[in-house]
């Protein structure tokens, strides 16, 4: 499973001009789903995303997580990040896991995360959506647990 993880200090989801979720300060994710996938993953990806530090201390080091500045997190599905790009000039979507199980997963990760934390919005699973955000630093991390 896989988490495009981008530091915001702002960031919404709209679907056919419908604003579908918004967040302040906090982590916009883009998250895919690899074949092979299962709840595990889920579980790490959610546990890491709660607790990586990727916010300033007071002496501006990176040593503050999403729970420890109350920030909000915004968990967005994006298919493609699973897409294979190493040979030709089209990606390939064969690593991707099948669209029933992708949101499957989605949707578990979703759940898990609301259980350990309150302030998680998400976009629409299969929706053409369109994502704004203002990245803070830019801050990007890719994360990735690997299919089990």
């Amino acid at each position: 499973m896989i988490g495009l993880l981008q530091r915001v200090s702002a960031a919404e989801v709209r679907v056919a001009d419908e604003r579908v979720a918004a967040i302040g300060r906090g982590l916009l994710v883009l998250v895919g789903v690899e074949r092979g996938d299962g709840e595990a993953q889920a579980e790490r990806l959610s546990a890491r995303l709660l607790d990586y530090r990727v916010f300033a201390d007071a002496e501006g080091k990176m040593n503050l997580s999403l729970r420890d500045i109350d920030g909000e997190l915004l968990l967005v599905p994006q298919f493609t990040l699973a897409a294979g790009t190493r040979k030709g000039l089209r990606p390939s979507f064969t690593p991707a896991a099948a669209p029933g199980e992708g949101e499957r997963l989605f949707n578990y990760l979703m759940a898990q995360t609301r259980a350990a934390y309150s302030r998680v919005a998400t976009g629409r699973f299969g929706a053409d959506m369109q994502v704004s955000l203002t990245n803070d630093g830019p801050v990007t991390f890719h994360l990735r647990v690997p299919p089990g």
